[in-house]
């Protein structure tokens, strides 16, 4: 079976998860699978839990990306995986594990997945969200302190001191080896059922 791979990339709260559903429900009967770079956070359990909340979580450095490839690769060579799980309470992985079959398409995403070349390389198809900056930090911090049990003051800090910096410096320059960018993501439902058409055409073409 060959494996369609398809990257959605954007900032922090743009609307990836959105498209991500826009795509699973589009694709169900073809047997989806997803894979998100968050699960893929490296674990501090040397650290403290005040430590491990001063850590830099924007940086590509704050991924076990190596990880990720490796589990795309088998994916890809119809091989099944386990991912990590990842709690945003605590801020470290949790000893569980979840089982992902291979499937006709695997959906990753995250806010660096461009940003490396050697998984870059992987994907048929990179999407890139695109939305105003203002708008994403309203959701960003509507989801840290409604999902996630932030205070609205530690939500805005990390943002102005590592989220918005890391953006600029590592996930907005990745928007260049998109093949495709939709501005505000899966809400975006004439570039969303363009993008589908095109992964239709990918998967019945081989």
């Amino acid at each position: 079976m060959e494996v369609t791979v398809i990257g959605v990339a954007g900032g922090t709260g743009s609307g990836k998860s959105t498209l991500v559903k826009r795509l699973q429900e589009a694709f169900k009967g073809d047997d989806v699978s997803t894979l998100c770079h968050d699960y893929y956070y490296k674990a501090h359990t040397e650290l403290t839990y005040e430590e491990r909340t001063k850590l830099n979580y924007d940086h590509p450095q704050a991924f076990d990306t190596d990880m990720l490839v490796e589990h795309v690769r088998a994916l890809k060579n119809n091989v099944p995986i386990e991912h990590p799980v990842y709690s945003f309470v605590d801020h470290n992985r949790l000893p569980e594990k979840v089982l992902v079959k291979p499937s006709r398409v695997l959906i990753i995403d995250g806010i660096l997945i461009f940003e490396n070349k050697e998984l870059r390389d992987l994907m048929d198809i990179k999407v890139f969200v695109d939305t105003d900056a203002d708008i994403r930090l309203a959701r960003r911090i509507l989801r840290d302190v409604c999902d996630r049990g932030r205070t609205m003051q530690s939500v805005i800090s990390q943002y102005t001191g590592t989220v918005k910096p890391m953006h600029e410096e590592f996930v907005e320059p990745s928007k260049k080896y998109a093949d495709v960018i939709i501005p505000e993501g899966g809400f975006n439902s004439v570039a969303v059922a363009m993008l589908i058409q095109n992964i239709r055409s990918l998967i019945e073409g081989r």
